[in-house]
Formats: C-alpha cells, sequence, structure tokens
C-alpha cells in the first residue's frame, strides 16, 4: 500500500501567523514535522504543500521536498486534494504544520485502518482529555459509535455528563488519512451547516455520510495555534532535541 504524507503549510495562518516558520531548537517548526514524520516508517514518502515560495525556499534549505500548491484553498485537506491530481497513492495522510510533537504511534493509528478494513475512507485520532481541555472551544472533543466511528465533532464539552458518572471525553487531534474518493468528494462539496457553525472542516464528511474512523491514542501532542502552544512545544523538544 502507497501511503503519501503530506505537510499543508499555511503561511499566514490566522491565530499564529508564519509559526510555520517560527524557529524550535535551530528549525523552523515544519522541519520538525517532516522530520519525524519520515523517521516514523509509516510513510512511503513525505512532502510539504504549501502557499508561499518562502516556505518552499526554507525546507529546501534544510532538503525537504515541498510543492507550492494555490493560495485560494481555504483549508489543509483541499491542499492535500490538489497533491492528489499528480501524486498516485493508496492513502494520503495530511499532517498539520504545526504539530511538532507527532509520532510514529499517531501515523501507525491513522494508516492501521486501511490496511484492515479496505471500504475505509478517511480516519483520524482521539486522546482522552485534559480537564483543563474539556471546556476549552479550541480543543476540539469528538464522540464515537461502538465501532469507532465518528459521530460529532464540537468544540463544546462533549457528552454531557447528566447523572455525573464520571464519562470518558476524547480530544480530536487534527491528523487525518483519506482515500482518493474522500479527497474529492470533500472538494467537491460546499462547505456545509454544522462545518460553518463550528467551524470544523471535518463535519463536512460527517454531514455528507461519509464515515470517519477514530482510532485513539495515549501519545500526547501540542497542536501550536497560540503563543502559549508554541512555548510548550518549544520547551518540550529544545529539551529531548528531537
Amino acid at each position: 500500500m502507497i501511503v503519501l504524507g503530506v505537510i499543508p503549510a499555511r503561511l499566514q495562518s490566522s491565530r499564529l501567523p508564519r509559526k510555520v516558520l517560527r524557529e524550535i531548537a535551530g528549525r523552523p517548526m515544519v522541519c520538525h514535522v517532516y522530520e519525524r514524520a519520515r523517521k516514523a516508517g509509516v510513510l512511503s514518502d513525505v512532502l510539504v504543500a504549501t502557499d508561499a515560495d518562502e516556505v518552499v525556499a526554507a525546507c529546501r534549505g534544510f532538503g525537504i521536498p515541498a510543492v507550492l500548491t494555490s493560495r485560494d484553498h481555504p483549508s489543509g485537506t483541499d491542499r492535500v486534494w490538489e497533491v492528489a491530481q499528480s501524486r498516485a497513492a493508496d492513502v494520503y495522510v495530511g499532517i498539520q504544520a504545526d504539530e511538532p510533537l507527532l509520532t510514529a504511534g499517531h501515523l501507525q493509528g491513522l494508516v492501521e485502518p486501511f490496511r484492515e478494513a479496505p471500504d475505509t475512507q478517511v480516519t483520524t485520532l482521539k486522546i482522552r482529555a485534559t480537564g483543563d481541555e474539556i471546556d476549552n472551544p479550541n480543543a476540539v472533543k469528538v464522540v464515537c459509535a461502538v465501532d469507532g466511528r465518528a459521530l460529532y465533532f464540537s468544540r463544546h464539552s462533549l457528552p454531557y455528563d447528566r447523572d455525573r458518572r464520571g464519562a470518558a471525553r476524547f480530544k480530536h487531534i487534527g491528523l487525518y488519512a483519506y482515500r482518493r474518493a474522500a479527497l474529492e468528494a470533500f472538494h467537491r462539496l460546499a462547505p456545509s451547516p454544522l462545518e460553518l457553525t463550528e467551524r470544523l472542516e471535518q463535519l463536512r464528511f460527517l454531514e455528507h455520510g461519509i464515515s470517519i474512523v477514530v482510532a485513539e491514542t495515549d501519545d500526547p501532542t501540542i497542536g501550536v495555534d497560540t503563543e502559549e502552544d508554541f512555548r510548550a512545544a518549544e520547551a518540550y523538544l529544545a529539551g529531548r532535541r528531537v
């Protein structure tokens, strides 16, 4: 099975502009993501897909393959779709450029369902939410069916524990893997009502009947959306020198 890793890297993100080029332990954040993805041994190949010549130049300075994609893409999934138009693969793994704590376990969790069930269309990850994350709208929650399919994603705390039984809440980790058909459907379909309400692009799949298989992981990660997130990731990586 050919598995292509694609790292969408938009330079001017809304909450923390130019974060993909912010240096951690002497290298841009996107380099840490690429190096971890490449060393994991799960992917057939990995590349960066960006909207900025500056990111392409920075990546090539570290020997990282990078391609320039349209500046008009509203999401990372659309950027992965563009790569899929010219690069054939059985599965495409979308790896956010702001996930510098990526592990081999994360990638294995994304890819394994495609080996076990060939009809799998989309996969993603979840991890038990910490107390601070349960009511934090920046930590997206996911609830799943008993077979592991996602039922809903929300910035709100879900599920509501009416009888206070200590129900587990799970945080969604924003890494995905897709069949090409799922990428084509996502790109073709207009943003859906719940997607626009929650500002969560993955809801477009669910609203159009495309199942998302959610694998659980114990490997914590830091999605860098704020300056505080960046400092936390910087401290971790500078200490480990990974």
